[in-house]
């Protein structure tokens, strides 16, 4: 059966299959390159990449040079995630701008951590968004966590606090904290992301903190500018990618490996509470490129 992420990069891998069909075999020609080039930035892998395919196709004209693509992607990809119980208590801060999925995908990752027999909480910090703690509340529901809110506060500080406060007298071993999305244009609210992380450091040191960017897959390039920012004002683990459908390019993995160093953890692969697949470098690359055979066998 077809995984759903590759059939989510189903529109990116029929045009990068037509256009490496159409110059197997053959000595590549200016005329080739440049429709191959144009696929791939279309499929967002950033300049860099792109060049580099194009070089290690150049090198192996005419051969099996889907190997060799392959074998050079696998190089600059993040390495397999798999999801571990913690063994110290953990904060997993999810950010991001506004509308990447963020309060389902905190949910979703209190279910991955929920199966993992561990303690897990869930804090709706994000004080903006108009209902923004009624669907945490909904999605906390269907993963089976608990949720620690405040409604008669807009400091999303004293949310995180009250939570932290919570998960230490309750002996949680994950807590995922639902932050509200902000743009990395706005200062005070990416100060305000430091402000939440200074709050953990200072009064709740014995937590390990856990800096998650979710990214929406359908933004290509425009995510590896927001990357940037955010990791200008905290440190980033991880990225989650969500809303991987027929429209995702899915490319924007590798520029925000190779530029950012910063690895894609977990992948969003549809709208249910169990929707979210830790990252697999080889089932990535057979759902841009179609599977490999030979790795297969």
């Amino acid at each position: 059966m077809l995984s759903k992420l590759f059939k989510a990069l189903n529109q990116t891998r029929s045009s990068l299959a037509n256009t490496f069909r159409s110059i197997k075999g053959e000595p590549a020609s200016s005329e080739s390159l440049e429709m191959l080039e144009e696929q791939l930035l279309m499929a967002d892998l950033g300049v860099d990449t792109v060049d580099e395919i194009l070089d290690v196709i150049k090198r192996h004209s005419g051969q099996d040079f889907e190997s060799k693509v392959r074998e050079y992607l696998l190089s600059i990809m993040p390495e397999r995630y798999n999801p571990t119980r913690v063994h110290s208590p953990t904060v997993i801060m999810m950010v991001g701008v506004n509308g990447a999925g963020k309060t389902i995908t905190a949910a979703k990752l209190a279910r991955v951590y929920k199966q993992l027999d561990q303690n897990v909480m869930l804090v709706a910090a994000d004080t903006y968004r108009a209902a923004a703690t009624e669907q945490l509340k909904i999605w906390s529901g269907r993963a089976g966590t608990r949720l620690v809110c405040n409604e008669r506060t807009l400091e999303p500080s004293a949310v995180l606090f009250d939570g932290l406060n919570a998960a230490k007298s309750s002996q949680t071993d994950v807590v995922i904290v639902d932050t509200a999305g902000r743009l990395h244009t706005y200062k005070n609210l990416m100060l305000e992301l430091e402000k939440m992380v200074r709050v953990i450091q200072t009064h709740f040191p014995d937590f390990i903190i856990m800096n998650l960017l979710t990214i929406d897959a359908s933004l290509g390039q425009n995510s590896l500018v927001q990357a940037k920012e955010f990791g200008s004002y905290m440190h980033l683990n991880g990225a989650v990618l969500t809303k991987l459908d027929g429209t995702a390019r899915g490319g924007i993995v590798f520029p925000l490996y190779k530029q950012l160093q910063v690895p894609v953890l977990f992948i969003g692969v549809g709208e249910d509470i169990d929707d979210l697949e830790p990252f697999d470098p080889d089932e990535y690359l057979d759902g841009l490129l179609g599977v490999d055979e030979k790795s297969r066998a």
